[in-house]
């Protein structure tokens, strides 16, 4: 049974929001160590792995460093100063990084022998194969290396976050060894095939270091290192206007490049003389730095799982796309008939995409209003908006420029948005707009109607293929007024206060949570029928962990479904004894946040854009809906969060010391993986019970 640790014994009423993040990224290694999933699926969790340890020292250790060299010492709510977070996250991050390259060594690797596919060092390579590769560094790589001098040096050259690189150690007669430092090139293959048909491979890195000698002629080389910098990114925007913002995102773009270095990786093979060079000029501590056999830089992993076999993968899955909103003829119709609840990626995002592009080609649409946060770089709503405003409709894009390493893509969708004619506006400085939302305003016989999409995901088909997300078709009246005087808040100046039916952040969605924990536990102390159900990406909000901790007392059975983060304590008794925690990690990244509150048999469900972070319900625009139509309660209650907390496949326990224990079947009861049955019975199959897959 494989167990996670994080600390022997509780030490507060919450667990760190650090380490939880870190169990969480061990939760992930562990998918590139389940036997059960395909091989090269197996590689793509070794890369995102690493992708996501980066982007956490990238943002979250890079703030506590700043807060400790700033002399702030505010305690984190379990009592941690900054700099003992910073120790713990080593002790923590450390060995989860060697034993990712240990599961590529000695796990993944020979799978992939067995399957044909290797990954060769370069002194396996055969004679012919040597020829190969000289002749392919001297036309092809050669030219575009760069070697730059970093010892001793007048300045030392800058090195590009997440870059791989070689240090190279030289001696030209004298007593000084010299230092240099060659960039690995990002403009052709890290993955060199050998030969043309097979799925043999040599790394771009050994190419190089292996005909070093050839950038520097007449040289001794004493070795060659690979290394990779992290970089603090996570550069503030104070910004107050709009064109201001836009010239202030594009130097967020230029400094995050050159933030101040927050960590070093190296191979094994760098000598301490070598090790220490590099800590002086970046000016980093023992603690900053990872020593680490196997290769640097597994985001190659994602490139050698594109190669073509398919029976390594999971099968392919063809999202359901129920036809009565795969079409204009009939989706507005539809959406006024009933609402809608869509699941992604088990239902197709076509349906989303759908809902745009029919709006943009209806004659019967006037107007458009969308909010747009993580675009990706293909976006056919984007497409649709820039279509329907060139045909003449009032289109309006709230377009968040603030979303960390999406705001070039946006900056470049929101110009094109500006030239097609549609009122595009940026949002607040202070607050990141994070709501998930469409507003479509449409004759009919009656006059003006308005129909309302409202998610948990983002407006990115890319996205939208890998992540699991829920999505509401609506055109109540309520719920769309709401929306629409909420877009004059966006777009325009309002100091709305009040919502039909919305909770909406900052404004009343904090304590539109904390009053129905409230009202659930005066139901149980009524009729003991207590029932909160939650399935969210992060749990960290103190004041929220404070009411479901009274909840519990009170004896109302809490279950949490937390993908990542979770900072409270389940099962202490007299405190927590009535809530349970669990994690799914498996094929599709789990991102709808679904919020269950029993309600005397009268359950009240909300979904959207919002985790329980303090981030989320002080510091974001970010919007809950309650989903009201009996069927689609039922449907999220009974064959969404029922479903998910049967799985035995791909869940976690957590307990009160925050490890996590991978859930098995009980003695005689097969697995249950609640993602495979997510695949045969998405939501809007189980609504219209069509079978119509696209």
């Amino acid at each position: 049974m494989a167990r996670l640790k994080q600390t022997e014994t509780p030490v507060s009423r919450y667990l760190n929001r650090e380490l939880s993040w870190l169990q969480f990224n061990r939760r992930v290694l562990e998918e590139a160590a389940n036997p059960l999933n395909p091989v090269l699926e197996r590689l793509k969790f070794l890369a995102i792995f690493e992708s996501n340890l980066d982007e956490f020292y990238m943002v979250r250790v890079s703030g506590l460093i700043e807060q400790f060299e700033s002399g702030v010492m505010e305690m984190s709510p379990d009592g941690l100063s900054p700099n003992e977070q910073l120790h713990v996250i080593f002790e923590a991050a450390a060995p989860l990084r060697r034993r990712c390259a240990s599961v590529f060594q000695e796990q993944i690797k020979p799978l992939l022998e067995k399957s044909s596919v290797y990954v060769r060092r370069y002194e396996e390579l055969t004679d012919k194969q040597l020829k190969e590769m000289r002749q392919y560094f001297e036309h092809e790589v050669f030219p575009l290396c760069t070697p730059l001098i970093l010892h001793p040096a007048p300045s030392v050259p800058f090195i590009s976050n997440r870059s791989l690189n070689l240090a190279v150690e030289l001696s030209d007669g004298g007593p000084d060894t010299k230092l240099a430092r060659v960039k690995i090139p990002t403009v052709i293959p890290r993955l060199v095939r050998l030969g043309k048909r097979k799925n043999e491979f040599v790394l771009l890195e050994d190419v190089i270091a292996h005909n070093i000698q050839a950038l520097f002629p007449g040289v001794e080389i004493l070795g060659a290192h690979c290394f990779r910098v992290i970089r603090d990114a996570d550069v503030e925007i104070r910004e107050l206007e709009a064109a201001d913002l836009i010239t202030t995102i594009e130097e967020t773009l230029r400094l995050r490049r050159f933030g101040d270095p927050v960590m070093l990786q190296h191979n094994t093979t760098m000598s301490a003389t070598v090790r220490k060079q590099l800590m002086t000029m970046l000016k980093l501590d023992d603690e900053d730095v990872f020593s680490l056999q196997g290769i640097l830089g597994m985001e190659v992993f994602l490139e050698l799982a594109k190669i073509d076999k398919p029976g390594l993968r999971f099968p392919p899955h063809l999202p359901y796309v129920a036809e009565q909103v795969a079409t204009s003829s009939n989706l507005f119709e539809s959406i006024a008939q009933s609402d809608i609840l869509v699941h992604h990626p088990f239902d197709g995002f076509r349906s989303v995409e759908a809902f745009v592009g029919s709006a943009a080609s209806d004659p019967d649409v006037v107007g458009i209003k969308q909010t747009l946060y993580r675009m990706g770089t293909e976006s056919p709503i984007v497409e649709s908006l820039r279509n329907a405003a060139e045909s003449g409709k009032q289109v309006a894009a709230m377009v968040e420029l603030k979303a960390r390493f999406d705001e070039s893509n946006n900056l470049v969708w929101s110009r094109s948005m500006e030239r097609a004619g549609v009122h595009v506006t940026y949002g607040f400085p202070e607050m990141k707009t994070h709501c998930k939302l469409c507003l479509v305003v449409r004759r009919n016989g009656r006059g003006m109607r308005q129909y309302a999409h409202v998610g948990t995901g983002n407006y990115n088909p890319g996205t939208a293929r890998g992540y699991t997300d829920l999505g509401l078709f609506t055109s109540d009246e309520a719920i769309t007024q709401d929306i629409s005087e909420l877009f004059n808040y966006l777009t325009g100046y309002s100091k709305q206060t009040k919502y039909r039916k919305l909770l909406v952040a900052p404004v009343n969605l904090r304590e539109g949570i904390l009053q129905r924990i409230r009202a659930e536990v005066a139901h149980h102390r009524k009729d003991k029928s207590g029932r909160i159900i939650w399935k969210l990406n992060a749990l960290v909000d103190p004041e929220v962990i404070e009411a479901l901790y009274e909840a519990s007392c009170a004896g109302v059975k809490v279950d949490l479904i937390i993908r990542g983060v979770c900072c409270l304590r389940p099962g202490v008794p007299g405190m927590s004894e009535h809530i349970r925690v669990m994690s799914i990690v498996g094929r599709f990244l789990e991102h709808s946040r679904i919020y269950f509150f029993g309600r005397g048999g009268n359950p009240d469900v909300l979904i959207g854009s919002a985790d329980a972070m303090r981030r989320n319900l002080d510091r974001r625009i970010e919007v809950l809906v309650p989903v009201e139509n009996p069927g689609l309660v039922a449907h999220i209650r009974d064959g969404i969060l029922a479903t998910c907390l049967r799985d035995t496949a791909q869940s976690w326990d957590m307990d009160s010391a925050g490890n996590y224990v991978r859930r098995i079947p009980a003695k005689g009861q097969k697995s249950f993986d609640s993602q495979k049955w997510f695949l045969s019975h998405p939501a809007s199959k189980e609504m219209f019970g069509r079978s119509n897959a696209n």
